[in-house]
């Protein structure tokens, strides 16, 4: 059981930081930058090393949300992040950002576990969307503090941000859903708790609509690079996602809760492989005609 659960606890985080690699590197093609392969792992390191930290420190709603790692060791989740986190910072530390990798990591602390202050203990989990935006601006902060190392001009850089801090936002609320029974439990006041099913989703989809059409005013404007399968696959998966698989329920098929994850975790590599598929294949009908 031990076994099993420790296991679990160090996969868990896998997909989520494989996205965020791939999250790096389409943020790099929307700023038309060079891909640095190295720093896209580097960025994927470090969001393993947030999420698996998050999940070791446990908090009273994981008893509920999280209890298949129930058992498992936490010791050893701490030395894989740790080691993660040491490899990720140094390979950043040679891109030049020193300070980018801590950004994550003391967000992480302060939303996980809190700090006192005056006898209260402040944690950033609290709050009617609070821990939904921290996250946001903090995942969008550090993807964009990446990809546009080398970009001089600000203004690709907002839309690049508030792409990818609404895109997190509206993941990590679509993943409350699922947490709705522990969060009321423990008295965190999410976004599904309180305004309930309907209009959450209300709510996600205009925002969802929003950044898009945000995005495509920028490719019409030449503030970044326009790439027409990323987007309209951002689209169209989180809209299906939003609308079919955002569900408040204590019991989930697996097949469903695989859909969703696919949706949501699986968006970036899912966006980076049709593009290059389809990249290949206009390619070899071109070479073709010639």
């Amino acid at each position: 059981m031990g076994f099993k659960a420790t296991i679990h606890l160090l996969n868990a985080s896998t997909l989520v930081a494989v996205s965020g690699a791939f999250r790096l590197f389409i943020a790099v093609l929307f700023l038309g930058t060079e891909p640095r392969v190295l720093a896209c792992i580097a960025g994927g390191l470090v969001i393993y090393t947030i999420y698996t930290l998050d999940r070791a420190l446990e908090c009273k709603e994981d008893i509920v949300n999280r209890s298949e790692l129930t058992g498992s060791r936490k010791d050893i989740a701490l030395l894989v992040s740790v080691s993660a986190f040491s490899i990720g910072t140094y390979i950043l530390f040679e891109e030049g950002l020193y300070i980018l990798p801590f950004l994550p990591l003391v967000v992480g602390y302060l939303y996980s576990k809190g700090i006192k202050i005056c006898g209260s203990n402040l944690k950033l989990k609290g709050g009617l969307g609070v821990k939904n935006l921290v996250v946001a601006l903090t995942w969008g902060s550090f993807i964009t503090g990446i990809a546009g190392k080398s970009v001089n001009n600000i203004i690709p850089l907002i839309f690049v941000f508030s792409f990818f801090s609404s895109k997190v936002f509206i993941n990590s609320i679509i993943y409350d859903f699922k947490d709705v029974k522990g969060d009321s439990l423990a008295g965190i006041r999410t976004l599904p708790v309180q305004l309930g099913e309907k209009k959450t989703k209300a709510f996600l989809s205009i925002v969802h609509i929003m950044i898009h059409l945000g995005m495509l005013l920028a490719t019409i404007m030449r503030f970044i690079v326009f790439e027409p399968i990323i987007l309209l696959y951002s689209f169209t998966a989180g809209i299906i996602c939003i609308n079919y698989y955002s569900v408040a329920t204590e019991t989930e098929p697996r097949a469903r809760k695989l859909i969703r994850e696919f949706l949501v975790d699986g968006e970036s590599t899912t966006e980076v492989s049709l593009r290059l598929l389809i990249n290949s294949l206009f390619l070899r009908s071109a070479l073709y005609n010639i």
